[in-house]
Formats: C-alpha cells, structure tokens, sequence
C-alpha cells in the first residue's frame, strides 16, 4: 500500500489542517478517522477538538499551552500509525423505501449506468459502506466510498427542495438528507429513520466511521 503524503498547514493560530491528495479516499479517510480517535484518547494538553472529514482532518488546540510544531508532530504520527489499520464503528442498518415517489431518480440513474433498477437497489444493498464524515447539514452522512458501477456526476440542475430521510447518490459517495433541503444528488429511496434530532444525545443518529448498511423494504 502506497504512503500517503499528508500536507500540514496552519489555520490561525489556534488551529492546523491536514490535507491528502489521493485518489483513494477510503485509505485517506481511515487515517483521518484514526489519527482523530488517537489524539482525543491521548488528550494532549491544549487539544481542543478533532474534526476528521473525507480525506483531511483539522485540530483546533490552545497556542498558550501547546506549540504549532509539537501538535503537527503528533498529528504526522497519529496519520502514519493510522494509515492501513481499520476503523471500527458501529453497524447501523438503514431501511429503505427504493423508487416511486421516495426514489424518483432510481430508473434514470439505473438507465445512465447500464443497470437495471434492481440492479442499482442491489448494489446499494451490497454494503457495507462507511461513514466517511457529517457535513452541509447538521447530521448529513457523507458515505462511501461506492463501488465504480454507481458512480454518478450530481444533477445538472439541484432541486431546490429535497424531502428528509431520502437516501441519495453522486460523485462515488450515497448520503441521506437529514432535513428538508436543496440538493443536487440522484434520489433512489427513502427511510423513515431520523437523521438529526437536536433534543437527542448524540443528535445525529450517524457518526464518522460508522458501517452502514442499506435494506431494502416493501413500500409504505
């Protein structure tokens, strides 16, 4: 397995990013996940929070207690040590409504990869993927990444409103919308699962590295 070379760059004073540019985002996103679960159970004085995303992650820690080149020393350590050693989360099964009215994009998306939508419904199923990391909306999973034969461009034209609890896929990654939301994704399906609840602790119901798995289920 080829090393990745993670470039380390200040954000402030108080903060500093590691970045990857890589081809393989699921080898990028473990280190990221990893290297985050180590320094937070090591808890170096100044640390204030990790945030790992697809194939970067960022540390925000206390200049007045530790210095910019010791918490980048820690970082390239924690990202070395992580890179090829699996991440371990919780297994989440998320039913899913595929088609119709949940999933209006399911026939065109299955047409435009040369699958049936069965076919498509199948390989969504095959699983499972991994969390990769929660952003644009607060609880929105980033999940992947999704095998070569569903890789879709997103939508030439965003729907200003997408329904929540839609399952969706673009660019080599599925996600669920978590709230009702524009968006640019091909929709397959729906679940009635509820992403993000502010009044539950932790409220997202997914978290980065989770697996997830997709089931398909009868319709409504």
């Amino acid at each position: 397995m080829q090393t990745l070379c993670w470039n380390i760059h200040p954000l402030g004073e108080a903060a500093l990013l590691a970045e990857v540019v890589t081809d393989d985002h699921g080898a990028a996103n473990q280190a990221a996940l990893g290297a985050a679960a180590a320094l937070t159970a090591s808890a170096p004085p100044g640390l204030r929070a990790t945030v790992p995303a697809i194939a970067s992650l960022l540390v925000c820690f206390d200049p007045l207690v530790i210095a910019h080149r010791a918490v980048e020393a820690q970082m390239r350590a924690a990202l070395a040590h992580a890179e090829g050693t699996p991440t371990t989360g919780r297994r989440v099964e998320i039913p899913v409504t595929y088609g119709g009215e949940d999933g209006p994009d399911l026939t065109a998306a299955a047409q435009r990869l040369g699958l049936t939508p069965g076919e498509l419904v199948a390989l969504h199923c095959a699983g499972p993927y991994r969390v990769l990391m929660l952003g644009f909306a607060p609880g929105f999973p980033y999940i992947g990444p999704l095998p070569p034969a569903m890789h879709l461009p997103r939508r030439a034209t965003p729907r200003s409103a997408v329904p929540p609890g839609t399952v969706a896929i673009a660019a080599g990654l599925t996600g669920i919308y978590p709230a009702r939301l524009p968006g640019g994704w091909h929709l397959l399906g729906r679940t009635t699962l509820r992403l993000f609840d502010p009044a539950a602790a932790p409220p997202a119901l997914l978290a980065p590295g989770d697996l997830v798995q997709f089931v398909a289920v009868s319709a409504r």
